[in-house]
């Protein structure tokens, strides 16, 4: 079992900053893909990155390309989300996954364990 813990949201106004974080526990052994994905009220949940185990790979979705990295500290067992430049379609509740899947995919499917997310209000 892995359990996820996401921190950071909040409310920010347009064209600001968040760092989401992520602190996994348990079997972090498994933990090879991070994913972050968000749901909007109303919306299916979405895709937004992922990163590889090492590090060097990562998958964008459109929307977060430029303005979003993902990073993980494997040290720390946490994976982070840097935000920019955000906008009012960003508010989401935002969760974090793990996936025992070595490819770096964008396919919830592929992700065994979630949070409980934390909310992300972008006021315009």
């Amino acid at each position: 079992q892995v359990q996820l813990v996401e921190s950071g949201g909040g409310l920010v106004q347009a064209g600001g900053s968040l760092r989401l974080s992520c602190a996994a526990s348990g079997r972090t052994s498994s933990t090879y893909t991070m994913g972050w994905f968000r749901q909007a009220p109303g919306k299916e949940r979405e895709f937004v990155a992922a990163i590889s185990r090492s590090g060097y790979t990562t998958n964008y979705a459109d929307s977060a390309k430029g303005r979003f990295t993902i990073s993980r500290d494997n040290a720390k067992n946490t994976v982070y989300l840097q935000m920019n430049s955000l906008k009012p379609e960003d508010t989401a509740v935002y969760y974090c996954a793990s996936s025992s899947y070595y490819t770096v995919g964008s396919g919830s499917g592929r992700y065994d364990y979630w949070g409980q997310g934390t909310q992300v209000t972008v006021s315009s």
